[in-house]
């Protein structure tokens, strides 16, 4: 079993299991205030690529708070829990547009959560660079 730290490149069994399972996360961004915007979605991780991914529509407050950071991306966490096990990943997460990265995201999406997002002309993704991951998977 996880416990605590983990290394984001190399997660232990359990925790990129954990990750693997159709669970509810969160997104944590800050508003331009500095106070926390904390919001339900869906989230793919990809410790060989040192990503986690979450599509949402490009108009979002979520992608607004990212954008407004700045090419360096903005300060950003994903979390879970299931129980006794939780998971969290921090990094930086930018906007990205691209066609291939957007469908990439969703392809994971569907990977993970068992069905395919629904069609929206609109839609990005927010790629995070993982720099730490914590838990207990």
């Amino acid at each position: 079993m996880s416990t605590h730290r983990v290394n984001p490149a190399a997660p232990d069994e359990a925790y990129l299991r954990f990750w693997q399972e159709h669970h509810l996360c969160t997104l944590t961004t800050l508003r331009p205030d500095g106070s926390p915007h904390v919001v339900p979605v869906g989230v793919t991780y990809d410790p060989e690529a040192g990503l986690a991914r979450v599509i949402t529509d490009g108009a979002s407050a979520k992608a607004a708070h990212v954008r407004a950071a700045g090419p360096d991306g903005a300060r950003v966490a994903v979390c879970q829990v299931a129980g006794r096990r939780w998971a969290t990943l921090e990094g930086r997460g930018r906007v990205r547009t691209e066609p291939e990265k957007v469908g990439e995201a969703e392809r994971r999406y569907a990977g993970r959560y068992g069905r395919t997002p629904r069609e929206n002309p609109t839609r990005v993704v927010i790629e995070i660079t993982v720099e730490r991951a914590l838990g207990r998977g």
